[in-house]
């Protein structure tokens, strides 16, 4: 009953299954009052990542579905992206783009067995970054699922949420029974160093 809203969505414009009308009704319904679209950005090609052309015409499109439900929802579609970390830190839109919107997740998808070193400045680099609001499913482990099974990636976590609780950048804490990520003894660390949390 405490949760307001998600900040980690995915329609058909990427890799989810709805269209953002849809979403947004299912989510008043479900007694949310906003819900952050946050389809994949452009280097992940397998998901049909965003490109910053599309990605502008997406921002209309949550324009319209907040016109076509109204003040009298009680509920607001947010616009946003799950922004891909690349190799080197950096994040992969545009800074024009990522300025227009409500929500940032960055979170890394490619190279997960990196070097432990490199894999914790990677992902201090994109903390640091004004931009990021949300650290995605940190781990990027799979534990269930038609996928499989996958291993967490290795980091330092004590500075990666450290890195988090000095930039105000929230830890998700990523609830598809896939992910669960990041793990408990994880969750508590961060909890520990002071980071905000967001539940997706």
């Amino acid at each position: 009953a405490l949760i307001r809203g998600d900040c980690h969505t995915h329609s058909d414009w990427s890799d989810g299954g709805s269209p953002p009308l849809e979403m947004a009704r299912a989510c008043a319904e479900l007694g949310h009052e906003w819900t952050v679209l946050t389809d994949h950005s452009p280097r992940l090609k397998v998901a049909r990542g965003l490109s910053a052309e599309r990605l502008s015409r997406q921002l209309d499109v949550v324009a319209a579905v907040n016109d076509h439900l109204g003040d009298a929802a009680g509920f607001r579609l947010l616009t946003g992206i799950e922004v891909d970390i690349l190799e080197d830190g950096g994040l992969d839109q545009t800074e024009e783009m990522l300025a227009l919107l409500d929500v940032r997740v960055a979170s890394v998808h490619s190279k997960l067995a990196m070097e432990p070193d490199a894999m914790t400045r990677r992902m201090v680099r994109a903390v640091e970054n004004p931009w990021t609001n949300v650290l995605g499913h940190c781990t990027g482990r799979l534990v269930t699922g038609n996928r499989g099974t996958r291993p967490p990636s290795r980091f330092d976590a004590r500075t990666v949420f450290e890195a988090c609780a000095e930039h105000g950048v929230a830890v998700e804490i990523n609830s598809r029974p896939e992910r669960r990520d990041p793990p408990t003894a994880l969750l508590e660390l961060a909890r520990d160093l002071g980071c905000l949390f967001s539940i997706d």
